[in-house]
């Protein structure tokens, strides 16, 4: 019975604090004016800011040799779609890219023009990329996502380059 009379004075002192589960903090005190208490909802959580992904296209056949390593941006509203652009050969392609599911019918066609047709096995998150430049170049890309900012693709372009993606 005193262990029971202990707990109760010891917990008697304590105060439940709600928490805001985006934040982790407390909710700020309510206001009491004219006897009424008013509780102010928490400020909105600030949306994702874009993320940027980095992505190096390595040459494939002589064509792509002559525009060398190229560097790429996507950058990813996490909407499942963002903006994709690269220099290639003096011009700015600009585009974008789009998360596609498993069942999207299309995927894979790019990776059979640029790898051949060999049986290949995808595994992660599935991407296309499309850009164009002012000059009439254009490139489709296919992409997996294996990791927050890791993944592997390809990339054909009009003009007959292929390329692999690293990200």
């Amino acid at each position: 019975m005193f262990a029971a009379l202990a707990a109760a004075a010891a917990l008697s002192a304590c105060v439940v604090v709600p928490l805001d589960p985006r934040t982790g903090q407390p909710y700020p005190p309510p206001a009491v004016r004219d006897g009424i208490t008013v509780l102010t909802p928490p400020a909105p959580a600030a949306p994702p800011q874009p993320g940027v992904l980095n992505v190096r296209l390595y040459p494939l056949n002589p064509q792509a040799n002559q525009g060398g390593l190229l560097n790429a941006t996507v950058v990813d509203g996490y909407t499942g779609r963002g903006s994709f652009s690269l220099a290639y050969l003096g011009d700015t392609l600009q585009g974008e890219a789009t998360r596609v599911d498993a069942g999207y019918a299309a995927f894979g066609r790019v990776h059979n023009e640029v790898l051949g047709t060999a049986a290949r096995h995808f595994s992660g998150r599935r991407g296309i990329a499309n850009a164009y430049g002012s000059k009439g170049v254009n490139a489709q890309c296919e992409y997996l996502i294996s990791g927050p900012t890791m993944g592997t693709g390809v990339c054909l372009f009009s003009d007959g380059a292929k390329y692999q993606m690293h990200f």
